[in-house]
């Protein structure tokens, strides 16, 4: 598949899934013809790289934890204490971050109880039925 395929299939836009490339989060394949062509395994890890960026993690850290998940299904897990440190620094805040979210979803969902409008908690987790 193209670039603006994957684009499509993953919600990431081409801008960032070249810059992704840049930083050596992603290695598209190349055609004859130069253009960047994309297999089903290249969508799982873009799914993979957007979800840790969404999640607060910088760039260089996804590279790192990417390289690492690698190593591991290779046999070969390894993590020098340098990066190690990082990531524990990194996991402070990201349960920060999850700590956060959780308490504004708690007082979200309170507030539509007590407003009695607590049929739009269902209706917000249902799936959008296609027309």
């Amino acid at each position: 598949m193209k670039i603006g395929e994957l684009a499509a299939r993953t919600g990431v836009t081409t801008r960032l899934i070249r810059y992704y490339e840049q930083q050596e989060l992603l290695d598209a394949d190349r055609a004859p013809n130069g253009y960047r062509t994309y297999t089903e395994a290249h969508v799982e890890r873009l799914g993979r790289v957007a979800g840790l960026v969404q999640a607060g993690i910088p760039t260089r850290l996804v590279k790192v934890l990417l390289e690492t998940e690698d190593a591991a299904a290779r046999a070969e897990p390894t993590c020098p204490r340098e990066i190690a440190e990082q990531l524990a620094t990194e996991l402070v805040g990201v349960q920060a971050r999850i700590d956060c979210l959780t308490k504004s979803r708690d007082a979200i969902r309170s507030f539509l109880t007590a407003t009695q409008h607590e049929v739009l908690l269902r209706e917000a987790q249902e799936p959008a039925v296609a027309v």
